[in-house]
């Protein structure tokens, strides 16, 4: 695609405030392109329908991101209804953040394949931003522990930044990405406590890391007021999805950019510097 033409492209951001919506946006708005925010300060709602056409109509493309979770028991027809909008109102390009290794993704992403729509599916391993951003960051910040339940299995730690490159490269590579899950992680394995070590060293602070069960770190989001059904989900994703299966590399970065993902250590180093998890 040319850069005149991806001047004219409008995408549709949803979560446009979110971890991975504000980077696809900045990515997107660096790429050339018109950026459409989609979050509840713009009046859209996923869990409202009458909110979606406004934002959809005139728009090229859109990223689609689904809170809190693409494997919710919701996702699927959330995602589907609105994809057929979008299709209906002319928005055929439609790519989906989905989670690498996560069964419940499944309908979800098969919703959107079903709704007619040019799709592409962005699978990505666990976040580096999840240390940085969210409820994490508060343990190591305050405690300088990280209590969670991801025992010693090890995860190829994705950067943002990489998702948002790949997410916006797809759109505006014309129909070189139609039809494909592409899936993205970082350059190597780490175990969480590996990582909170990396991070300790990053920030000159003394870090630990305590694995729990499950269970256990559902009672901890439950005391900060998740909602029951909400705590009950991430128990079971959690007791699934971080059992080791995805303790392998994945190469989609550097089949779509070209070029190798960014390494955990930059991250720790930039997020450190920036004062993430001082004191």
């Amino acid at each position: 695609m040319t850069q005149n033409t991806a001047q004219r492209m409008t995408v549709v951001v949803t979560g446009a405030s979110g971890r991975t919506g504000s980077r696809v946006a900045q990515a997107a708005e660096t790429a050339g392109l018109t950026v459409r925010a989609a979050s509840r300060a713009q009046g859209f709602d996923w869990h409202d329908g009458s909110t979606w056409a406004d934002v959809l109509r005139g728009a090229d493309a859109a990223y689609l991101v689904y809170p809190s979770d693409v494997g919710a028991p919701d996702a699927a027809g959330a995602v589907g209804r609105l994809a057929r909008e979008a299709v209906a109102l002319g928005v055929r390009r439609l790519v989906l953040l989905s989670s690498r290794g996560e069964e419940r993704a499944l309908p979800t992403e098969e919703a959107l394949r079903a709704s007619g729509a040019d799709w592409t599916v962005v699978r990505a391993a666990w976040f580096a931003q999840n240390f940085s951003e969210g409820p994490l960051v508060e343990g190591l910040r305050q405690s300088g522990e990280l209590v969670f339940a991801g025992g010693e299995v090890q995860e190829p730690f994705v950067d943002l930044r990489d998702v948002a490159d790949v997410v916006v490269k797809t759109l505006t590579e014309g129909d070189r990405y139609v039809g494909k899950a592409l899936e993205v992680s970082g350059p190597r394995l780490l175990t969480f406590r590996e990582a909170v070590a990396e991070i300790g060293r990053a920030a000159g602070r003394e870090l630990t890391y305590t694995p729990v069960p499950a269970h256990r770190y559902g009672e901890q989001l439950a005391g900060f007021g998740v909602p029951p059904e909400e705590v009950a989900f991430l128990v079971e994703l959690f007791e699934s999805l971080l059992d080791g299966r995805n303790a392998y590399l994945s190469d989609g970065v550097r089949q779509v950019l070209g070029r190798e993902p960014r390494d955990f250590a930059e991250f720790a180093k930039e997020s450190a510097g920036a004062g993430v998890w001082k004191a």
